[in-house]
């Protein structure tokens, strides 16, 4: 039996191959794959109730007791699992400067990937095992949650290059179309000290679209356009992704005609500026300048001398509002239907689990509110298994990302921009800028309904950073 791992950590995404690459290394004497015990709306598999005796309860609360009871060696060989990009955060570090933790990264193709994960949604069918049973579907390419799936996933391998550079270490690359060749499972096995080897694959899962991209896309021909103007090279080659990018690059916004470049925050008021970019050259919302790369930016910025970029930041308790109303509270298009159920679950989130009907008080969901709020204060200390999202995070760290690449002008308060944004127009040579207008927030009940300075205290717990950094007062 090896000497030189403990355990072994598979680090792959969905729609990557995991399954079946888990299914081969179960094969194999003296390894066992205990599959995704660091999810944080499962643990294992989706039935799973517990992982060598530890529930998914006992892992939220102390992930690193998991991880020591995988690490403990196993009387018939060493037992790893599979861990995907937002998965546990909390836990990563120490998997990752375990020298005595085997680095396995599976990759594929993301637009594979992509394309696979949409034709999942569609047809409810994740695994395949009975080729009669297939289910088929064709989808949509949808340009923006591509660069938002590939942004996630550049963002991860880099994490995983950075940190096996630093500690010294080297990790097993197994890319998508490896896994047909016995030779490599077996090498792999060779790789991990284990003695054992493979005459054949495991029979048991079949690939589930095996046709061409352009047969499995409606939109293929708007699809290659998108993905011409990414420019990127070799696309599945981890775990560098050319050109690397900066944070939330496809999201800015360009004026069509006025050189203004808005580098939006997630749940802040991007529909307000947005319909003010476009009033300043009256135009509608598809001539402002979007889809940006590094290389597409940077050409748009030296053909506009005399651009000015800016941000704009909302106060931190009524953008909490508008990222609980948008993503958690509803289960309508764009909410986080996987967190939303974790938050009910595992924070006892006292939200319905339908959509709120009529008998939704204004107590109540002021009650669920500050709940949230509480969460966001575990959640962006790292203190829960849940991803911290873009729609949530601390807007002092979203504008240091944006300031890696772009350093905004300017960033304009939310209250403030009828004063400056016009102000920042003229700067740039538009003669009468029009005034931006508010869009209210889509919510069953106004933040000033509900407010109160325990919503406040809550708020300036969880973003005690952003109160300090911006100069924030109460809300109300």
């Amino acid at each position: 039996m090896t000497d030189r791992f403990d355990s072994f950590v598979v680090f792959a995404e969905m729609r990557t191959g995991s399954n079946f690459l888990e299914a081969n290394l179960n094969a194999f004497d003296g390894l066992s794959c205990l599959g995704e015990v660091f999810n944080p709306h499962f643990i294992g598999y989706p039935n799973s109730t517990e992982v060598l005796g530890i529930t998914q309860e006992r892992r939220d609360q102390d992930p690193m007791l998991l991880l020591n009871r995988i690490r403990e060696r196993m009387p018939d060989g060493i037992g790893g699992f599979r861990f995907f990009h937002d998965h546990d955060p909390r836990v990563l570090p120490a998997i990752l400067e375990d020298e005595r933790c085997a680095k396995i990264v599976l990759t594929r193709n993301p637009v594979d990937s992509y394309v696979s994960w949409k034709i999942a949604q569609a047809t409810g069918q994740w695994k395949l095992t009975n080729v009669a049973k297939r289910k088929e579907s064709r989808v949509r390419f949808d340009a923006p949650e591509f660069e938002a799936h590939l942004e996630a996933l550049q963002a991860f391998q880099m994490t995983l290059m950075s940190a096996l550079q630093v500690s010294g270490q080297t990790a097993f690359y197994v890319a998508y179309e490896d896994l047909q060749d016995v030779q490599v499972m077996n090498g792999l096995a060779r790789w991990l000290g284990v003695p054992a080897r493979l005459d054949g694959l495991t029979a048991s899962l079949k690939r589930q679209n095996p046709e061409p991209v352009a047969e499995k896309v409606l939109n293929f021909d708007e699809m290659e356009g998108a993905l011409a103007r990414l420019d990127r090279f070799n696309l599945t080659r981890t775990p560098n992704f050319e050109p690397r990018r900066g944070p939330q690059v496809p999201s800015y916004l360009g004026g069509a005609t006025t050189p203004l470049l808005f580098m939006p925050i997630k749940s802040g008021p991007e529909a307000a500026v947005t319909r003010w970019l476009c009033a300043l050259d009256g135009v509608e919302e598809d001539a402002l300048a979007r889809g940006f790369s590094q290389k597409t930016l940077r050409q748009w910025k030296r053909d506009r001398e005399g651009h000015r970029s800016f941000t704009v930041v909302r106060h931190p308790l009524a953008r909490a509002h508008d990222a609980f109303c948008s993503k958690v509270l509803t289960t309508g298009p764009g909410s986080y239907a996987g967190i939303r159920r974790t938050l009910r679950r595992a924070h006892a989130l006292p939200i319905p689990e339908e959509e709120p009907g009529a008998d939704y008080s204004a107590s109540a969901h002021r009650e669920a509110f500050e709940a949230f709020l509480l969460f966001l204060k575990a959640n962006l200390a790292g203190q829960t298994a849940v991803r911290i999202d873009g729609h949530w995070a601390s807007q002092t760290q979203v504008i240091h990302g944006m300031s890696e690449l772009v350093v905004p002008d300017m960033v304009v308060r939310e209250d403030e921009m009828l004063a400056y944004l016009p102000a920042l127009a003229l700067q740039v040579g538009h003669t009468a800028p029009p005034d931006p207008e508010k869009v209210p927030v889509a919510a069953p009940y106004a933040l000033a309904e509900i407010y109160d300075d325990r919503l406040e205290a809550a708020a300036r717990d969880a973003y005690a950073r952003d109160y300090l950094m911006f100069g924030f007062a109460d809300w109300g």
